[in-house]
């Protein structure tokens, strides 16, 4: 190859990766402008436990498909290990997700390598326990990650956020105000995500919080909350898990919206982002 074949070569590879980079920021800044605009007709679509239908819950493979299908969000679920390595599992042990026994906050991140992560079934599978570090990088530029913060040792977790340099991309979620006292103490401008479990406590938490999302249950779901929380330029995310996920199983997804839409929430988590993800677009709420 001569030098000019070379150099016209070299031209088109830095101008196909750059126009991937550009691709994926504009993914992100697309999801974030959403993210905030609590007035937009447009329902994110947040991936339970990443998109695990047919993977396991909380790997990078299941994380790679929630961005394939084009969730904007991803919910994860993070632990730290006794050698303040984050991690991502869902319950108090490991004993249903992996091959392993216990508390995964009690090892060492060597000792949880030596684990595999099972399918659902309790099929093994190959893969170990993946980390959040792992995960921001894969999922960097390309969607939102709710951290369900399932450990009470945050600066671990802060740490690496910073080094990833992922911060605005990341929804904080917690049910305990404190601890999102702690990291708003931490990262003033992180979005944070109260939990409300009634009308009272949603009020209380926008007015703690400068929060632009609220999680709610379908127990208080009412046209006087979405005015509460909408009014503070906040969206409103609500759980598909469930009832309304087994409507959309069972061709019933009419009726599924219906339940989750009619009152202005505009955030759905769910187990079936492949069929819910359609199913919004069919209906002019993903433009």
């Amino acid at each position: 190859m001569n030098k000019k074949s070379f150099f016209q070569s070299f031209t088109i590879l830095f101008a196909l990766l750059l126009l991937v980079s550009c691709r994926e920021e504009r993914a992100i800044d697309r999801i974030l402008e959403e993210f905030h605009n609590a007035q937009s007709d447009y329902v994110m679509v947040a991936a339970h436990r990443a998109g695990h239908n047919g993977y396991v819950e909380n790997s990078i493979p299941a994380i790679e498909h929630a961005i394939n299908i084009g969730v904007d969000i991803i919910e994860l679920d993070v632990k730290v290990t006794t050698d303040s390595v984050v991690i991502l599992n869902h319950d108090r042990t490991i004993d249903r997700t992996t091959t392993g026994t216990g508390d995964p906050e009690s090892y060492s991140w060597a000792e949880l390598q030596k684990f595999r992560l099972k399918m659902p079934d309790g099929t093994v599978t190959d893969l170990q326990l993946a980390t959040f570090e792992e995960a921001l990088n894969r999922v960097k530029g390309k969607a939102m990650i709710d951290i369900d913060l399932k450990t009470s040792n945050l600066k671990p977790v802060f740490d690496v956020l910073q080094k990833t340099g992922t911060l605005n991309q990341i929804i904080f979620f917690d049910s305990d105000f404190e601890i999102l006292k702690e990291v708003q103490a931490h990262f003033p401008t992180a979005n944070v995500m109260p939990r409300a479990r009634s009308f009272g406590m949603a009020d209380t938490a926008l007015m703690i919080f400068d929060a632009p999302v609220v999680h709610i249950d379908d127990s208080f779901y009412t046209n006087e909350l979405t005015l509460l929380i909408k009014g503070k330029n906040a969206r409103i995310w609500i759980n598909a898990l469930g009832d309304q996920d087994r409507l959309i199983n069972a061709g019933e997804s009419d009726q599924a919206l219906a339940n989750l839409l009619d009152k202005g929430a505009n955030i759905i988590q769910t187990d079936e982002p492949e069929k819910l993800i359609p199913l919004l677009e069919a209906r002019g709420r993903r433009k």
